[in-house]
């Protein structure tokens, strides 16, 4: 299947991208991921891998675009902590308020 990332076009295949990753240790998810095999990997680095160019020249989002459209899955980025106060807020499906003793 024909992909473009960062303005290249890459004639890829699922089987390529699995092969090409054989044996290369997944680097710590901070972000977007993709997973292969049963591993998890940085979308970043798989891109670096499967275009042989620096990872600041294209983004997360081209990668995932080509790697969900050759059939592997994908997961964005872990949402930011949240406060134990927004947490209980969604318990009670409650808007969340700084103010927890309202004046009388």
């Amino acid at each position: 299947m024909r992909v473009v990332i960062a303005r290249f076009p890459f004639d890829l295949i699922k089987t390529e991208v699995q092969d090409a990753m054989k044996g290369i240790k997944p680097e710590p998810v901070t972000g977007e991921s993709v997973l292969i095999g049963n591993r998890h990997y940085p979308v970043k680095q798989v891109g670096e891998v499967i275009t042989r160019q620096d990872r600041r020249d294209f983004s997360a989002g081209e990668v995932t675009r080509a790697l969900t459209r050759l059939g592997f899955t994908c997961r964005s980025a872990a949402p930011a902590a949240r406060t134990p106060l927004e947490e209980a807020s969604d318990l009670l499906q409650a808007p969340a308020s700084p103010d927890l003793h309202p004046e009388s």
